[in-house]
């Protein structure tokens, strides 16, 4: 294990791309560096296990194949280089396929979660300008509220319409991988924000090195290692690390496609040996909720846990440590950023419990006050990336939008941070006002707007609230229009009209109906007031004796 302080010192870009990349930043392609260059020896690429238990391995040269095929397909639907392709589906050999042969047009990747409705689609589909969007027989019909869609390809496609293996069949062709630059991009995200909807940023080629890094220092891979991020590809934890780090550094990955619960993902741990293990903290308390149904049949089997989309409970700590002989670590990132704040598994530093770990080689972090002036330690703040110092560190703002995201040579995160004496971090809270929820981050803005979509609403108002199982559960006040009148039935029907819209996790789960919304002179809401009483309730509760 390589020491935290010496690989700091010793960090070069110039080392770090040769090393990561084949080739250097002017000559690049995403599907070359995760898969062709890996291809020729039969080395294995994914490992897809659906959930009746069937288990199907695909080699590079597999893959190397299909997507190659499946590149002219797209190219005869006129894609090209930079332009986008989007994908609705469930974690599959044809995604990766899919992923893989936009790749190799030099063409952008879109990620659609398979549990986004019509709405959330619609609007990621009209930013993004896509020209085919690619989903399965469960997906489709999604699309057909979806106005303006572009060309669809199905796997299982309804009668007359363009199927996914039947066009793959039919391409006998090979198309060539097409050279980009670093700069170029290659993935389009969509990140949530809570003064709009949500918001588009591009992903340069040059972030795989960053990945790597990721995957190398943090999750440790090793080539012995059986891989399992649980995260799904439709976000972006999951597209960059369960999808473009493992296979750019030619190691195999898993898929699951199933829902998740206690059984499935012990079942698949012991039946796929896994070693390496990357998730959420909420799925991870799920299975500790479980207790020895968990752990009893794969205690022994992982080597590593790494744990990541929001702050690790110290109590999944112990219980990883207690019940499975495991180490559990915390990881920090956002969409934006990549991972870039860890407690590495493999470089030796301290680790402190409610530490969010120490900034990534190739990252700089800091914690500002308002006025963006660099704090010392033990004084809370805004964590920063100092972008001059960062050569890892790839964002460049939201596509076509303007943003307050960056102060001078610093990008702020909007996350309120620490710093501890030994250079460590640790998370305080949130400073803004989007959701995590069960590991997702959920934009108010999107679900207020789907709310209001229903006759009954007039206004609407979106918080977190606090919850121990979930972090946060969505909870939303709403003025009634003339006519209604509050119900548990209405309730309801609120909580299924946004369900359908947007998607599963993006519920509320608490509604309150209320005469008026706090607001501002000026009129913007006030969300902050909202989740303070609910804070304040909270606290009010726990303090009250039981025999009250």
């Amino acid at each position: 294990m390589r020491d935290y302080a010496e690989a700091i010192r010793g960090f070069d870009l110039g080392q770090a791309a040769s090393s990561a990349l084949h080739g250097n930043f002017d000559s690049l392609n995403a599907c070359v560096e995760c898969c062709d260059r890996h291809a020729g020896q039969g080395a294995l690429a994914l490992i897809h296990e659906d959930r009746d238990g069937n288990t199907t391995r695909y080699t590079f040269d597999q893959l190397k194949t299909q997507a190659g095929r499946f590149a002219t397909v797209l190219k005869a639907q006129g894609v090209g280089p930079g332009d986008r392709v989007a994908g609705l589906m469930p974690r599959t050999a044809e995604l990766l396929v899919t992923i893989l042969a936009t790749w190799r047009l030099g063409a952008v990747y879109q990620p659609l979660f398979t549990a986004f409705g019509p709405k959330a689609i619609e609007h990621r589909l009209q930013q993004s300008g896509a020209r085919v969007v690619v989903t399965d027989q469960t997906n489709r019909a999604k699309l057909d509220d979806v106005d303006q869609c572009p060309t669809i390809i199905t796997v299982k496609a309804r009668s007359a319409e363009l199927d996914f293996h039947q066009c793959l069949e039919a391409a006998y062709e090979q198309c060539e991988p097409v050279m980009r630059s670093g700069d170029d991009p290659f993935l389009l995200m969509f990140t949530s924000g809570t003064t709009g909807p949500a918001k588009p940023l591009e992903v340069p080629l040059r972030a795989i090195v960053a990945f790597q890094g990721y995957m190398r220092d943090a999750v440790e891979l090793l080539p012995d290692d059986n891989f399992w991020n649980l995260a799904d590809p439709g976000w972006a934890y999951g597209l960059y690390y369960a999808v473009t780090g493992p296979l750019s550094l030619g190691h195999a990955t898993t898929f699951y496609d199933g829902p998740f619960s206690v059984e499935s993902c012990a079942r698949v741990i012991d039946k796929l040996n896994i070693t390496n293990l990357a998730g959420s903290p909420t799925a991870y308390r799920l299975l500790i909720a479980a207790g020895s149904a968990f752990s009893a049949p794969i205690k022994g089997r992982l080597r590593v846990v790494s744990s990541a989309g929001e702050p690790l409970n110290p109590e999944v700590i112990r219980w990883f440590r207690d019940e499975l002989g495991v180490t559990i670590h915390d990881h920090y990132g956002q969409t934006e950023l990549g991972m870039v704040l860890c407690n590495h598994h493999g470089l030796q530093h301290p680790v402190h419990l409610g530490s969010a770990g120490f900034a990534i080689p190739g990252h700089r972090i800091v914690v500002l006050d308002e006025q963006g002036c660099e704090l010392p330690a033990g004084q809370p703040g805004i964590l920063a990336v100092d972008r001059e110092q960062s050569p890892l560190c790839w964002f460049g703002g939201y596509h076509g939008l303007p943003t307050k995201a960056f102060k001078g040579k610093y990008y702020l995160s909007g996350d309120t941070v620490e710093l501890n004496p030994d250079g460590s971090i640790s998370f305080v809270g949130r400073s803004d006002d989007v959701i995590t929820t069960s590991g997702y981050r959920v934009g108010p803005f999107d679900v207020e707007s789907a709310l209001i979509e229903h006759p009954a609403v007039i206004e609407a108002a979106v918080i977190g609230k606090p919850d121990p199982e979930r972090t946060e559960l969505i909870k939303a006040f709403v003025i009634l229009a003339s006519g209604y009148e509050p119900s548990l039935g209405l309730e309801e029907t609120l909580r299924q009209h946004v369900r359908q819209r947007l998607y599963a996790h993006a519920y509320p789960r608490e509604i309150e109906f209320v005469s008026e919304l706090p607001k501002t002179p000026s009129g913007k809401l006030q969300r902050f007031i909202l989740r303070n009483q609910e804070v304040a309730k909270n606290i009010a509760q726990q303090a009250t004796p039981a025999s009250a």
